[in-house]
């Protein structure tokens, strides 16, 4: 899990092009959108885009997208839970 939460902070990082931004200022616990990283709409759509193809997921609804896209956490774990890959 672990392995996975570091994983997904350096992507989340590349695709969103946050270059100021380094894996050890992420908190995995800390929400994702927020004042910290101020996160957009436009940004979940690159994140359901990482979702999709590189784990084969596929969010169904924005209120599962809420959930999923609260912290890195809560990426890992729904990935670990759903991923066909």
């Amino acid at each position: 899990m672990e392995n996975l939460i570091e994983e997904l902070k350096a992507e989340i990082i590349e695709v969103l092009n946050l270059e100021e931004m380094d894996i050890t200022n992420i908190d995995p616990d800390e929400p994702l959108f927020g004042d910290k990283f101020g996160l957009s709409s436009i940004d979940a759509l690159e994140l359901i885009v990482l979702l999709e193809r590189k784990y084969n997921i596929k969010i169904e609804s924005a209120e599962e997208g809420k959930k999923i896209f609260h912290t890195v956490r809560t990426m890992a774990d729904y990935i670990m839970q759903h991923s066909n890959k």
